[in-house]
């Protein structure tokens, strides 16, 4: 009878970690050339400021539905396939539109590398 082998599976990631505990000498990060780190950093900068209206919406979006909640009492005696209303928009609509805002800052954002 033969035995099966057993053979641990791990991740790229902890193999690289473990080979770097191997390594001798300490492990750094590579650093990139001055003009790179310079185009990185204003790159990193134009996109959280560009991403500031896509959180602001968010926000807006899951805050703003009890909002809506009270200023539209009716809701919970509305029925969308026998369920109230209120809890569709609470349970479904959040996530698509989460979803499109963000593609929306995706494109945002690959539109900012693209131009510099």
């Amino acid at each position: 009878m033969s035995r099966i082998r057993r053979v641990a599976v791990t991740s790229p990631q902890t193999r690289l970690a473990h080979a770097r505990r191997r390594s001798r000498g300490r492990w750094r990060q590579p650093r990139l050339p001055a003009g790179d780190t310079q185009r990185a950093t204003a790159l990193y900068t134009a996109q959280r400021r560009r991403g500031l209206p896509a959180l602001v919406l968010m926000f807006a979006l899951l805050l703003g539905l009890p909002g809506v909640f009270a200023l539209f009492p009716g809701l919970d005696s509305a029925r969308l396939l026998g369920i109230p209303l209120s809890w569709l928009m609470l349970a479904v609509l959040p996530y698509p539109a989460m979803a499109l805002l963000a593609r929306w800052q995706l494109r945002r954002a690959e539109r900012i590398e693209d131009d510099q």
